[in-house]
């Protein structure tokens, strides 16, 4: 039995997130995708070939209309808006892999050639771009994104929050402070605080967010 799905924007990651439904759906049919919800005020009533629901503005409205739905948001949906936990889901495309073990939390988008290894635990409302690696024993906190081909080696703590840019790498058994920023291309080689900005190689601090 398909399930009604919603998906949280309408920008970029939500046009393609439309088309992993789409991937998932032609191995097996799993969702039925009612459309999309505006992270702000909009006229627009299509995106990417399917309806536009309504906004941020009449978020509550558009829930109680589709009792039913499942949510998934992408990776730029307010943060401020709070977003019922038990309606949340998964989309992860059918070409990544994802070993038994993992945990994964809720409102999670996983995109192809991910790697998730052994024991890996990840939390709610992360968002991996393609070729992403977590690697065994990595531990993802809450709203972290991960840029495309990023490469965790095993046992990295990424704290809540987190920005890894894209083609950054990070060794082995470090951790990632809370709402820290690291940069394209970035060799992370050490422990990074809180609120610091990564770039380089071997990284640097850059400046400490405010």
């Amino acid at each position: 039995m398909m399930r009604d799905l919603i998906i949280l924007g309408t920008g970029v990651h939500g046009g393609e997130m439309a088309h992993i439904v789409e991937r998932i759906n032609r191995q097996a049919p799993t969702w039925k995708l009612l459309g999309h919800i505006a992270p702000k005020a909009t006229e627009r009533t299509e995106f990417a070939g399917n309806p536009v629901l309504g906004s941020v503005e009449t978020f509550d409205a558009i829930l109680a209309a589709h009792p039913a739905a499942l949510l998934v948001p992408d990776n730029e949906f307010p943060k401020s808006v709070p977003l019922p936990v038990d309606r949340l889901t998964n989309l992860i495309d059918p070409n990544s892999f994802i070993h038994p073990t993992v945990r994964i939390g809720k409102g999670c988008v996983l995109y192809p050639e991910a790697f998730v290894g052994l024991n890996a635990v990840i939390g709610n409302r992360v968002f991996a771009l393609g070729g992403a690696t977590i690697n065994h024993d990595d531990v993802i906190e809450d709203l972290v994104v991960f840029a495309s081909k990023v490469t965790l080696a095993g046992a990295v703590h990424v704290e809540t929050g987190v920005y890894l840019g894209q083609s950054c790498t990070v060794r082995q058994r470090l951790r990632i402070g809370r709402n820290s920023t690291i940069g394209m291309g970035a060799v992370v080689v050490k422990h990074v605080e809180p609120n610091s900005i990564m770039v380089g190689n071997p990284a640097r601090v850059l400046k400490m967010k405010a």
